[in-house]
């Protein structure tokens, strides 16, 4: 594992990498704000798992930075990137704080969560989202009809060189009867 690094600066949310993103992996941002992830959640106290995706082979989806988590998720994905697993410990003021989440969080809880990141997403119908969408469908667009293009050419080639052979058979064949005319008769 790597070095624990404090991502807010008090201790309320540390992460440690347990595996590195790819050096080109994406992370969320404000044109790819939605992220997968897998996830397991403990208590540090106990060490008691109290959620994870793991066991339904499930994918948790949500906005960064909109508060629909934790604060202590919000902080920590803004930092990863795609492929990336991470170790990360939230004090209870960066989780569900003195009231908790009864029954499976006890109130002050410290929770260690292990998030991989699975992907990044546009917002579902933003400009950003539809224009890409957009750019992808001419380049496929463009492959399809340069795919068409070559196979055509390739189509006229095959033509012309049944051409060329049915001409020096035939060429041969009148040979062969040029040949035979003059004999034996």
């Amino acid at each position: 594992m790597g070095d624990t690094i404090d991502l807010t600066g008090d201790g309320g949310v540390l992460k440690t990498i347990v595996r590195q993103a790819k050096a080109d992996a994406l992370g969320p941002s404000e044109s790819i704000p939605l992220v997968d992830v897998h996830y397991e959640g403990t208590l540090a106290e106990t060490g008691e798992v109290f959620d994870t995706t793991h066991e339904d082979n499930t994918i948790f989806t949500f906005e960064v930075g909109s508060g629909s988590v934790i604060k202590a998720w919000d902080v920590a994905l803004k930092t990863m990137k795609v492929g990336e697993v991470a170790r990360i410990t939230c004090k209870p003021e960066y989780a569900y704080g003195s009231a908790g989440s009864p029954p499976e969080i006890p109130p002050d809880a410290t929770l260690i969560f292990e998030v991989e990141l699975v992907a990044c997403k546009p917002r579902k119908g933003s400009l950003s989202s539809t224009s890409d969408e957009r750019a992808r469908l001419d380049e496929l667009k463009k492959q399809r009809e340069a795919a068409a293009a070559v196979k055509e050419e390739e189509k006229k080639k095959r033509e012309e060189a049944k051409a060329v052979a049915a001409a020096r058979v035939q060429a041969k064949l009148d040979a062969k009867k040029g040949k035979g005319k003059g004999k034996g008769k």
